[in-house]
């Protein structure tokens, strides 16, 4: 099996408040201190600027109208948003030009209709690196209806998704725009419902991670192309849990619609094992758009079929 790849070391647990009379958010260009993140975000307006963000646990969210904003811990896996959603969706509402966001850790963000996420990006492109998102409804939601593009890289997602209190399931990472969306070098774990990966996107690149669903809860599929999509799977690790709500399959292309192209979508490279105990046979790749897929050589374990079409 592949080794898994080694994410930047995280701290879960920091001090309450930041350093002693110092604000915890710092626009760095101009050294203006402010005592929420919120007030920070919108002195920007529609400008650019870095956040900095001192180690803390902050409840508190934020809604970014506007500009171009990084949001960058002093210190990667110090800063922590906790329990804590704007407008009922997240506790980084992002609508503005651009958004990077680097070092943070969201955990317990819920709301009401079971999408509580770290960060719900609906508007201007989107870079999350060197994160963690924990025992959420959702890590990051969003999308929109543009040639968007969202680069996620060295991230965490653990204890994630639900399928149980709403009618709807939320997932680790659900996302949906009419660009790209890139997942590289970050790691999922202890699903709690829906799927890991499920996105609605024609251009999807999603290479060199670990999906580690031993410890899953009525998890579904690893990555979902619910209305298909082309680009490349390659070079991850899976290891499918025993307590699926759907155990079908792990890769699963065009379920719902045949909305994107999916010909040509790159499979390889990858390994797929079954947790210790498993029994059932799922497939590998299961495709319901009856295009070409381009399914190239992937190391499976005992019991996992390669290809199913639907």
């Amino acid at each position: 099996m592949r080794r898994i790849i080694p994410l930047i070391a995280l701290a879960l647990t920091v001090p309450a408040a930041a350093q002693q009379g110092r604000a915890p958010f710092t626009i760095q260009e101009t050294g203006q201190g402010f005592a929420t993140i919120d007030d920070a975000v919108q002195s920007v307006r529609m400008g650019t600027a870095t956040i900095l963000i001192a180690p803390g646990t902050y409840r508190q969210c934020t809604i970014q109208a506007g500009g171009r904003i990084t949001f960058k811990a002093v210190q990667p896996g110090t800063a922590i948003f906790e329990g804590e959603a704007c407008e009922g969706k997240a506790a980084f509402v992002l609508r503005g030009q651009e958004s990077i966001v680097d070092g943070l850790i969201f955990r317990g963000i819920r709301v009401d209709d079971g999408n509580g996420a770290g960060i719900r990006t609906e508007m201007g492109n989107l870079t999350v690196r060197n994160s963690m998102f924990l025992d959420s409804q959702e890590g990051i939601l969003g999308g929109e209806p543009s040639g968007q593009k969202i680069v996620i890289d060295r991230s965490t997602f653990t204890g994630l998704g639900q399928c149980d209190e709403t009618v709807d399931c939320s997932h680790a990472i659900y996302l949906a725009n009419q660009g790209s969306v890139t997942i590289t070098n970050s790691r999922f774990e202890r699903g709690t419902g829906g799927h890991y990966v499920k996105l609605r996107a024609p251009n999807v690149s999603i290479t060199d991670n670990s999906f580690d669903d031993t410890a899953g809860k009525k998890t579904n599929y690893m990555i979902d192309l619910p209305e298909g999509g082309t680009g490349l799977i390659a070079r991850n690790t899976f290891v499918q849990g025993r307590n699926k709500e759907n155990w079908t399959g792990f890769i699963v292309v065009a379920a719902e619609a045949r909305k994107y192209r999916s010909a040509g979508l790159r499979v390889e490279g990858n390994d797929a094992s079954l947790a210790p105990g498993e029994t059932r046979s799922p497939a590998f790749v299961a495709d319901y758009s009856h295009e070409r897929l381009a399914i190239g050589a992937n190391r499976l374990g005992a019991g996992i079929r390669a290809f199913e079409t639907r």
